[in-house]
């Protein structure tokens, strides 16, 4: 059966999602693709400063906005989180997802670290899902299969990799990606009935994180060349 004729199966109790991964390890997709499946489950739409990239819309991928309007939100505390990644401001509205779980839907917030610290404190019952690739090798095919990075754009990403994934035991649950279909079913098993994942239990985020700092390293030198 395809995924879009798939059976919608009830969430559990309406609860807020926080999903995490360093850029290109899959959130977004996988965030969509679990709406697709789960009946009541939103997920929500960020603000962001950043310029609207070819193939995004408006209040679908993301809430385009100036800095200015993002930072009178900031000053009127309508946000429930917000960060400053590669440049740009994201946030999350502090209404949309409050509303969303009075109605009694779920919801998933696709975000970095530094909102989803931000997230947790404001919703302590927040259930959090670090998402890792299994290599930097798979991180940095990810990146280029996605075509609209450029080669040093590339590079900055998988050198700020280390330090995004650093703070994966800030979060309640690991996920290895290693293949969309088993991490998204990992996913559903989480959200319909509890269970954790199991990709994450025992693998060497530690490794992982070396292995990304060492790109980290051999990019600043070329930096400074």
């Amino acid at each position: 059966m395809s995924k879009g004729a798939q059976a919608k199966t009830p969430a559990q109790n309406p609860t807020l999602y926080i999903l995490s991964a360093p850029s290109g390890g899959g959130k977004s997709s996988l965030a969509r693709a679990l709406v697709e499946r789960c009946d009541d489950m939103v997920t929500s739409v960020s603000h962001t400063t950043r310029p609207l990239r070819p193939g995004e819309t408006d209040s679908v991928d993301y809430f385009f906005v100036d800095q200015a309007v993002f930072e009178q939100m900031v000053e009127d505390k309508e946000l429930l989180e917000y960060a400053r990644v590669f440049d740009h401001y994201y946030g999350t509205s502090r209404e949309t997802v409050e509303q969303a779980l009075a109605q009694g839907r779920s919801v998933i917030l696709d975000i970095d670290w530094q909102g989803a610290r931000q997230a947790r404190h404001a919703f302590p019952a927040a259930v959090s899902v670090y998402i890792l690739p299994p290599s930097v090798e798979v991180l940095a095919k990810r990146l280029a299969a996605r075509g609209r990075e450029t080669p040093e754009e590339i590079a900055l990403r998988l050198s700020e990799a280390a330090s995004e994934m650093s703070h994966h035991d800030e979060y309640d649950h690991i996920l290895i990606n290693a293949g969309f279909d088993a991490a998204l079913g990992e996913l559903e098993a989480l959200v319909r009935r509890g269970k954790a994942p199991e990709s994450g239990q025992g693998f060497d985020v530690g490794a992982l994180v070396d292995c990304a700092k060492n790109v980290r390293l051999k990019t600043s030198k070329t930096a400074d060349l």
